[in-house]
């Protein structure tokens, strides 16, 4: 979905955050009935993997695009492909905060919980505030869905949902009634059940309809009685909140007053493909994606795909070595090689990287992270490939590393590692997460005339009388990148491989001094990439605290700053973009502050590297729950940072006594 953007204030009230309710009309909603203006709200979508919890959101999502608010989401996937219909491993959910001001995450708590079924109810329902709104479907709390998740009783009979405020709806029979008349069977109709929670939401919020119903007609094309069944459905929950007393009130989140320009929502793979596409136009080089699927970077491979049209090749190859070698190849022979992946797969990637290191080619390796070691959780976010990404190969094997702080960064960061890549005929590790790849925010559409063309600088034929032998290994003298020649040049044949390489002439070389050389000249190059200084976020100009991070901590750590602010609080915030090599001036910056903490979905990898590089007492917060962080959890380290106790709290989180109460409890089994 696209929408224009303005520079013109909207209806955003002096506090960002706090709900302000007046009368007023809900146009959009078309009800008669006073509609509550909200600032934000935050909305899950929560049920078994095969409800469709994910397209109601991505269709809540859009609608919420076109209509011009601020947006971010946050799928959460169950690691099972299939798990058991009804447990709680198969829960799938969709988050989403929508609001009229500039946000940046998904929100920490839902406002509304819609629960498909007790599964989806049990497993979301702690993470809600109290007056929480929950939506659940009734018709599947039956005897035997209550037991398979553990329900002694029926939370919607006593008194455990008094917290809430609980909307008690038939989703699944009026799903039923309102297709009937399309002539699907049973199972298809009971399918459309999402549609009418979208329905629901859509007339409590006031998204327009148009969209929701196209997108179905062109969805089931081929199947015109499945797309009637699902818009009907879509309709009939619509027309239950217009019509029944039980939603007394509409809710209105007015469009957010963002910088002029065209948006489009999108989700951090879908701009990474976007990125890698642009970047081999500016480069006016083929793009050549060698890849495997792996989650959560498959999404990569499946929007490249799509674009042949520009110049794109993909090749799926039968295992991630493959994939890169390929890649790597490509590369050599003219093209833009990419190879995507996650921690798993760059741990296979690990020799191959170190020949791109060896060959000083250029090669973008994406590595969306997860949850690790091994297998570990696929569907879930973490940080912790930062020192893989750093130092998983043999022998002094340096390569550039960036990482997007969002979806919509993605796309620039992309740009920018393809640029270094060329420029200085260097392996670049894009370094993505879960939460930045599936989630989605507003992207402003960048003009093709702002970005910057790309040379990648390949040497020309020899001139008919050049008897000169080619030297491969010559260097740029400011940029310290090897003359590259593509095979076939006229008189640029070169030896190349992973042995050693003799300084200018590129021939095998044994000798002891020469490799002293070349390895440091290969750092040096690093070193040297221009990288623009780190800037700090510090209104005040007086705060003795900075909160330091890379990749996806940055919504987090933002709003929690925000928050603080909002309180008296003065605390400054950083963010790393370039993590080989780091800005000039990060130590500079490091050592203005008197407390400086760095919050990693990791065991401290940021924080141990700073402390080694800087000598400043970098403090970490640390988690590796599979989740990211909450700005309020953030929050309270702003305030334990500043008062001394923080060292204290990380050193004895929680989740770590009780792991190690329940070993003594087992007597050490």
């Amino acid at each position: 979905m696209v929408a224009q953007g303005s520079d013109s204030p909207g209806d955003t009230a002096a506090s960002p955050g706090d709900t302000a309710s007046r009368a007023g009309r809900a146009a959009a909603a078309g009800t008669g009935g006073v509609a509550a203006k909200l600032e934000k709200v935050v909305i899950r979508f929560a049920g078994d993997s095969g409800d469709g919890m994910q397209l109601t959101g991505d269709r809540f999502t859009h609608e919420a695009a076109a209509f011009g608010n601020d947006l971010a989401t946050q799928p959460n996937f169950p690691a099972e492909i299939r798990a058991p219909q009804g447990t709680l491993p198969g829960v799938s959910s969709f988050q989403i905060q929508i609001a009229d001001y500039d946000i940046l995450t998904a929100g920490d708590q839902p406002d509304v919980l819609v629960a498909m079924n007790p599964a989806a109810l049990k497993a979301n329902v702690e993470d809600l505030p109290r007056g929480a709104t929950i939506i659940v479907n009734t018709d599947e709390f039956t005897k035997r869905t209550l037991t398979k998740v553990g329900y002694a009783a029926d939370p919607l009979s006593d008194d455990s949902l008094s917290d809430f405020v609980v909307h008690r709806v038939p989703m699944t029979s009026l799903t039923l009634g309102a297709t009937e008349s399309t002539g699907v069977g049973k199972k298809d109709g009971q399918r459309a059940k999402n549609m009418f929670a979208l329905g629901l939401l859509s007339w409590m919020y006031g998204r327009p309809i148009g969209g929701t119903e196209q997108f179905m007609r062109e969805k089931f094309a081929a199947k015109p009685d499945i797309a009637e069944a699902n818009i009907l459905a879509f309709r009939a929950g619509w027309n239950y909140g217009e019509t029944t007393e039980a939603f007394a009130t509409t809710y209105e989140v007015a469009p957010a007053a963002l910088p002029a320009g065209t948006y489009r929502q999108i989700t951090g793979n879908t701009a990474l493909a976007y990125g890698i596409v642009a970047a081999g136009q500016l480069a006016g080089l083929p793009v050549f994606l060698g890849t495997y699927p792996i989650t959560p970077a498959s999404d990569i491979l499946h929007e490249l795909s799509k674009h042949k049209n520009f110049g794109v090749t993909t090749f799926q190859a039968e295992d991630e070595i493959a994939g890169i070698g390929a890649a790597l190849g490509a590369s050599l022979g003219g093209a833009l090689g990419v190879t995507s992946t996650s921690g798993p797969g760059l741990a296979l990637k690990s020799e191959t990287i170190g020949l791109a290191v060896m060959t000083e080619l250029p090669l973008l390796i994406v590595d969306v992270q997860r949850g690790g070691p091994s297998t570990g959780l696929p569907t879930k976010t973490e940080q912790a490939d930062l020192l893989q990404a750093l130092y998983g190969r043999n022998g002094e094997s340096p390569v550039a590393i960036l990482a997007p702080r969002s979806p919509a960064d993605c796309f620039a960061v992309a740009v920018e590692a393809a640029r270094i890549a060329l420029t200085y005929r260097t392996p670049v590790l894009l370094l993505s997460d879960g939460s930045i790849a599936n989630g989605s925010e507003p992207w402003a559409i960048p003009r093709v005339s702002d970005l910057a063309p790309i040379d990648p600088a390949f040497e020309a034929d020899a001139a008919e009388d050049d008897s000169d032998p080619y030297q491969p290994y010559a260097r740029d003298p400011e940029t310290l990148a090897r003359s590259l020649a593509v095979p076939g040049t006229r008189g640029r044949a070169h030896r190349i491989g992973g042995l050693e390489k003799a300084d200018g002439t590129g021939n095998i070389s044994y000798d002891p001094a020469n490799h002293d050389l070349m390895v440091r000249l290969r750092q040096a190059k690093i070193d040297g990439i221009e990288v623009p200084d780190l800037e700090v976020d510090d209104p005040s100009g007086n705060a003795e605290l900075l909160l330091i991070g890379w990749g996806s901590s940055y919504g987090p750590i933002g709003e929690a700053c925000r928050r603080a602010r909002r309180r008296g609080v003065p605390v400054a915030q950083a963010h790393l973009r370039h993590l080989n090599p780091l800005p000039a001036n990060t130590g500079e910056v490091l050592s203005r502050y008197r407390t400086v903490v760095a919050p990693e979905m990791n065991g401290g990898q940021l924080a141990m590297l700073l402390r080694a590089r800087y000598l400043v007492d970098v403090q970490p917060w640390t988690k590796v729950a599979g989740t990211a962080f909450s700005a309020q959890e953030l929050v309270g380290v702003i305030d334990a940072a500043l008062d001394g106790s923080l060292a204290e709290l990380e050193n004895d989180k929680a989740f770590a006594a009780r792991a190690r109460a329940t070993y003594r409890t087992a007597g050490g089994k």
